[in-house]
């Protein structure tokens, strides 16, 4: 396949089958002049129960009808049944009417089929099947606003408006559609609507201008923002708590921190009058969220220490429990337990839920010292971690070979009411395994069986695991004995899996294959593709070429089904062991014909063939591969690109980079730091040979270039 040329390749493209098994058309002479015989009539339908149902019931009885459907559509939630009674309904003289019409809308919302309910709703009204009335209408788009869509609802508003004259859409719901603008960064339109709105004689509302000032903020237009809101005082609407708020987000964003503290003065004086306690709430969220987003934590400090004291609008625990959670949404969990001792300080316990969230962001950020110190505090309030928490926080401290720690974490854990213990020592199994500390996983081992605590076969694995990873086979294999013996649980496929793999480590290929031997004989622990694929990769490793050949007969001998990580580790050790040859005829007898190849493959493949220095035979197969209706990805061409950089061919380089970009490739940075190398060390010539003109440049000019030019 690869030392002939590109069009003798095995990969062959024949005509389509259809194009051999079409008859022969006669020529118009020799046709016959006789018409062909008509078609056979379809055979008769047999009657349904709705064919039964509609000549039972008379079509004029309406009540029962419009019951029908809606039974259909709520009840038993099949609307395209109800749509099939509709049509069959309607061939009988039956008009539907606004409730038959709702019904079916809600249904096709109900299902998530907002357009097809937006299309119904719109041929119905504009033939003049139906025209609802007006709070039916306000119903309906209602229910569309659900779709987020407001396009495709302000053209249904608009088609109601042309049928209805006197139709006007409901306050409500031109707020949700101002608002739905607003959501996908449009208030401009939103704006449109505003001012519809209020031609068509309403009057907006406080939500009307805080939705629209929100989203111009959120756009970064305050200019606009602050026009409305003085347009909101003129007109004698009263802002609320969160229209200042929704103002002081816009000028933190422009980092107008001076206008901005005098909105949170005025902030605090409308809260102390607000009414609705609900409105403060969202209104004090929204502002410690803005705050935290746009970097000033000082602010927020500042009013942990002295707002909540003045402030009776909003409950403490409420602040305090915000300030937690939008600092720890902006990785802020050092400031967040900084709130915490505030709180401490006052007397405040904090929610489980926000302290769960510091002690779990600590964590993961690496501050495990803290991360315990809040633990062991929050114990005295009844705090105990998460199963997720305490797997982050157990793993941070293996990580930083802090044992005794991780100890203590365990046995907090294992004090927890509703826990299960086994589980709670294999995450700690499987945090030891990070660290390769064998003792330690022998002394959790017993620590188990002292406490009768039966490790079940997930926390044998993991022991296992642990010590085929520090080149203790020999401990593994005795854990194995016991489980085999029935001291244990009984092994899996993955206990054999793990032991097969550290004796193949260390080098014990015979016992590595004795064990698999065993493996395939056993009944509840029959070897799979990623045992076989363990075994494979192993024996390549060794370079023990013969062997992995046999196993891959054996492998489908008893059935089990090579996939392409199968493939890759063959390709892959083949070339590794300079058997190149065989890799392609391995391709070409068993590989392609399977259809079982992906990237990974075609990537080990073109690596092998290019390790053998045949940079045009990788060439010639993947040019094939693409001719084939392969797409490879970008990992593909830099292999090609890198090998021929290293044989210093700048043509061949960017010859490969144009075949990329036809075949809808965009160049990737590996593939820029790859031509970064070619031209390091010299000055840039023209790489095309059939250019009149050569030139010199830099390398940043050549590589600039060459990024406008596939960008």
């Amino acid at each position: 396949m690869f030392a002939s040329p590109r069009n003798q390749l095995p990969l062959f493209r024949f005509a389509h089958p259809s194009l051999f098994l079409a008859p022969l058309s006669r020529h118009p002479r020799h046709q016959s002049t006789h018409p062909p015989p008509p078609p056979p009539p379809p055979p008769p339908r047999e009657p349904t129960s709705l064919d039964h149902e509609l000549d039972r019931v008379c079509v004029s009885d309406r009540s029962f009808w419009t019951r029908k459907i809606h039974d259909l559509c709520t009840r038993h939630r099949n609307v395209d049944a109800a749509l099939r009674l509709l049509d069959h309904l309607r061939l009988r003289g039956y008009r539907p009417d606004p409730l038959n019409l709702s019904s079916v809308v809600h249904a096709l919302c109900d299902a998530g089929r907002f357009e097809e309910a937006r299309r119904r709703l719109v041929s119905f009204v504009s033939s003049g099947y139906v025209v609802p009335d007006e709070r039916t209408c306000n119903t309906i788009v209602a229910r569309l606003l659900d779709s987020r869509d407001p396009r495709g609802t302000l053209r249904v508003i608009r088609c109601l408006a042309d049928v209805k004259p006197g139709y006007v859409c409901s306050l409500t719901n031109f707020n949700r559609l101002i608002d739905q603008w607003c959501c996908i960064s449009r208030p401009n339109y939103g704006h449109r609507v505003f001012l519809d709105m209020k031609s068509l004689g309403h009057r907006p509302s406080c939500v009307s201008y805080t939705t629209l000032i929100n989203g111009y903020c959120k756009v970064g237009d305050v200019r606009a923002a602050q026009k409305l809101f003085d347009e909101m005082v003129e007109e004698g609407i009263r802002p609320n708590s969160l229209t200042y708020s929704a103002l002081v987000s816009g000028f933190l964003r422009r980092r107008d921190g001076e206008r901005a503290r005098e909105l949170i003065v005025r902030l605090w004086q409308v809260m102390k009058c607000e009414e609705d306690s609900f409105v403060s709430n969202a209104a004090f969220a929204d502002l410690i969220d803005s705050l935290c987003r746009e970097g000033f934590f000082d602010e927020v400090f500042q009013i942990a220490e002295s707002m909540p004291q003045g402030l009776k609008a909003v409950a403490e625990e409420h602040a305090y429990g915000q300030m937690i959670d939008s600092l720890c949404k902006f990785g802020r969990h050092h400031g967040a337990s900084r709130i915490v001792y505030i709180m401490r300080k006052r007397g405040i316990s904090p929610s489980l839920a926000s302290y769960n969230s510091i002690v779990h962001g600590l964590s993961k950020q690496g501050a495990c010292m803290r991360a315990c110190q809040l633990l062991k505090e929050g114990i005295e309030f009844g705090y105990l971690p998460s199963e997720y928490t305490y797997k982050v926080l157990v793993e941070a401290l293996c990580q930083e070979s802090d044992l005794p720690k991780a100890r203590e974490v365990l046995h907090v854990m294992l004090n927890k009411e509703g826990v299960q213990k086994t589980r709670i020592y294999n995450i700690y199994l499987r945090s030891l395994c990070l660290v390769n500390n064998p003792t330690e996983l022998l002394n959790v081992l017993v620590s188990m069986l002292q406490s009768n605590c039966q490790p079940d076969v997930i926390s044998l694995n993991t022991i296992i695991h642990g010590f085929c990873k520090t080149g203790r086979v020999e401990d593994a294999l005795k854990i194995l004995h016991d489980m085999i013996t029935g001291k244990f649980r009984a092994p899996d496929a993955v206990t054999f899996t793990t032991v097969i793999s550290g004796l193949l480590d260390v080098g014990k290929s015979q016992e590595a294959l004795d064990l698999l031997h065993h493996a395939i004989l056993a009944e509840n622990s029959k070897p799979s593709v990623v045992t076989y694929n363990a075994v494979l990769r192993g024996l390549f490793k060794l370079s023990k070429v013969k062997e992995a050949e046999d196993i891959f007969i054996s492998m489908k001998n008893h059935g089990v089904a090579a996939d392409c990580a199968t493939y890759s580790i063959l390709i892959d050790g083949l070339c590794n062991c300079n058997q190149v040859d065989k890799a392609k005829r391995l391709w070409d007898n068993v590989i392609w014909p399977s259809k079982v190849h992906d990237n990974y493959v075609y990537a080990a493949l073109l690596k092998g063939i290019c390790t053998s220095g045949d940079l045009d035979g990788a060439c010639h197969f993947l040019y094939e591969l693409v001719d084939s209706g392969v797409s490879p990805n970008n990992f593909c061409y830099n292999i090609l690109i890198d090998k021929a950089c290293k044989l210093g061919l700048k043509r061949e380089a960017y010859q490969i980079l144009g075949e990329m970009k036809k075949n809808g490739l965009a160049p990737d940075a590996v593939t820029w730091r790859t031509l970064d190398k070619l031209h390091s060390c010299v000055k840039v010539q023209s790489y095309s040979e059939d250019s009149s003109s050569q030139s010199e440049g830099s390398l940043p000019e050549l590589i600039r270039e060459e990024r406008f030019k596939y960008s």
